[in-house]
């Protein structure tokens, strides 16, 4: 008797997701309270485990299909796999190769060159099966080995105990491009050289190939990039949004960490870097100024005694806001840890709903990729959201004199239907003057 595997409660106000990947295929074995499926939703990925122990004897939906909370999507039977003879599903059935056709291969063993059908292996490689890591590939990262030509043993995984996803295997494929560029990039000006060849002769299809080829790709959007570009949208529509700037000179900071890091860590076991301080500083300046930390609801306006900060960190699909709870209550250690784990969650795609629900004030470090300036957009329904920047040197004047200086741009974008000019030119000096001298965190001025 087979038991239905359905689509877990996702959270508030999620009823679907998108089947992102099956982890196991019908006629595999399967632990009770394994992970058989990868499921999208608007906000992270959710794993789908089996009820039972058994074998996975079939699956209802395909990669990329829509599913509902609490629909069946595959059913889990009962024995081995060695006794289960599932039939595969149709975009899985091997195709018979022509004659003389080539074959494109993934880690050793043949695969139909539609990039479709399951791997062709010789007899003699059945005792390595359990070794090769292109077993482990879905149909969707199957096809993208095959379309981009990268070799999957080549890959290191970042999904679910060290599998292949299809980001590793794009990631791939762009490293390997930019790896040839050079060489592309002289064939192309050998292309533009005038050839010999009169007028009237026709160019062959060698030289056809080598003036470069124009392709495009369509790939379908990720829900989380759906809601992404939903809720940016939804932002700018709704909110009069504005950005007011300030620099920043890091020298007290930088020196702060140099001095006691080791300290730090020794006795946390975590490193101390600028998110804590710019979390801390948050804390004291809206104090003088709560509306930042403020929300507009219909004709009311809620303002928050706590700080919820949505911490802005990337994701391999996109970027995540996991929320710091009672920021303003934490220590450096404790704000430091927690979004340690946050950036290592969102990297393995185990963010929970709950943990990116609810924030009522973001801080975003674009800093950490080189961007120099940006104005960040707000994450509805909060009322502002503050960018920090990389760090460098510059020439800036003390005491009279031109010195060079850590300096750091800082922006706030704010909804001015809430947030005045005033309001937000002083928050942003608070933090900066926080920052540039720390003891006012630990006095609390």
């Amino acid at each position: 008797m087979a038991t239905d595997v359905k689509v877990p409660t996702l959270g508030e106000s999620i009823t679907e997701a998108t089947i992102g990947q099956w982890l196991k295929k019908p006629g595999e074995t399967v632990a009770q309270d394994e992970p058989i499926a990868s499921l999208e939703t608007d906000k992270v990925s959710v794993e789908v485990n089996s009820p039972v122990a058994g074998t996975l004897s079939e699956q209802l939906f395909k990669e990329g299909d829509t599913v509902e909370v609490g629909a069946v999507i595959a059913r889990v039977g009962e024995g081995s796999a060695a006794a289960a003879k599932p039939e595969p599903r149709a975009e899985e059935k091997p195709a018979e190769p022509k004659t003389g056709e080539p074959q494109a291969t993934v880690a050793g063993g043949a695969v139909n060159p539609a990039g479709a059908g399951e791997q062709v292996r010789p007899r003699d490689e059945d005792a390595e099966v359990a070794h090769d890591a292109a077993l482990t590939l879905s149909p969707a990262v199957r096809r993208a080995v095959l379309e981009h030509h990268v070799d999957p043993s080549a890959i290191k995984g970042s999904g679910k105990d060290g599998r292949i996803t299809k980001d590793d295997v794009l990631a791939a494929a762009k490293d390997k491009d930019t790896s040839s560029a050079p060489a592309q990039a002289g064939a192309k000006v050998e292309a533009k050289t005038p050839s010999p060849t009169p007028p009237s002769a026709p160019a062959s299809a060698g030289e056809q190939a080598s003036t470069g080829d124009r392709k495009e790709e369509r790939v379908k959007m990720t829900r989380l990039r759906q809601t992404i570009a939903t809720r940016l949208k939804e932002a700018q529509n709704t909110a009069a949004l504005l950005t007011t700037f300030n620099d920043v000179d890091m020298t007290a900071v930088i020196e702060a960490r140099a001095k006691y890091k080791d300290l730090f860590e020794k006795k946390h076991g975590i490193r101390l870097g600028f998110m804590g301080f710019f979390v801390k500083a948050v804390a004291l300046a809206l104090r003088d100024v709560p509306s930042v930390n403020a929300r507009i609801e219909g004709d009311e306006i809620v303002y928050s005694n706590f700080l919820d900060v949505s911490v802005a960190v990337s994701a391999p699909k996109g970027l995540v806001v996991p929320v710091v709870r009672s920021a303003d209550a934490m220590s450096f250690a404790e704000i430091e840890k927690a979004i340690a784990e946050f950036g290592k969650k969102a990297k393995e795609g185990t963010l929970t709903v709950d943990e990116m629900k609810g924030g009522t004030f973001t801080i975003s470090n674009g800093g950490v990729f080189g961007s120099l300036l940006s104005t960040p957009i707000i994450n509805p329904p909060q009322s502002a959201v503050l960018g920090m920047h990389r760090i460098e040197e510059r020439p800036v004047v003390k005491d009279g004199q031109i010195v060079a200086r850590p300096m750091m741009y800082l922006a706030l974008s704010y909804d001015h239907r809430l947030v005045d000019g005033r309001e937000a030119v002083t928050f942003l000096v608070r933090v900066k003057e926080a920052i540039e001298d720390p003891t006012r965190l630990l006095i609390d001025l």
